[in-house]
């Protein structure tokens, strides 16, 4: 089988030898779902910590063969989306790293996304000074027109 499986480019058999050895060492292919090269595009978006264009590249598959597949095959869009949550994690885990070594910025970011119930939040004040009138829509849009504006637009 390894034979038949070889591609163009190193990397690509490396993934795939990858696999097949992973498969016969560990338990049998449980995920009957997915074929070898989806089974490749997973080890590969894991390697990359989710980075789709990399990992098609190096699975020798177009961006467009990636989305199809998580769009028709269960199995593989949940192996996706696991590898997405480990990506997340990832990324988290160096962010409270950061926050450790003293990182202002980072810790103030940590605060704007987690820390709005305890009033962490930014806000934009907006002073108005003059005589004017506003019509405020807040149903479609958060523009504020002000009255001559907003009767231009039934016109």
């Amino acid at each position: 089988m390894r034979c038949a499986i070889q591609y163009r480019e190193g990397v690509q058999f490396h993934l795939i030898a990858q696999i097949l050895k992973r498969m016969k060492l560990t338990k049998p292919n449980t995920k009957k779902e997915l074929s070898l090269k989806q089974l490749a595009m997973v080890e590969s978006m894991e390697k990359n910590l989710g980075i789709v264009t990399t990992s098609c590249r190096q699975v020798g598959i177009a961006r467009v063969t990636h989305y199809e597949w998580l769009k028709t095959n269960k199995e593989y869009r949940k192996e996706i989306k696991d590898i997405e949550n480990v990506a997340l994690d990832f990324a988290e885990s160096n962010l409270h790293k950061q926050i450790a070594k003293g990182n202002p910025l980072s810790t103030m970011f940590y605060l704007k996304c987690k820390g709005k119930k305890r009033g962490f939040i930014e806000q934009n004040i907006v002073e108005l000074k003059g005589n004017m009138k506003f019509k405020a829509d807040f149903g479609t849009s958060n523009t504020i027109h002000t009255t001559s504006e907003a009767e231009g637009d039934t016109q």
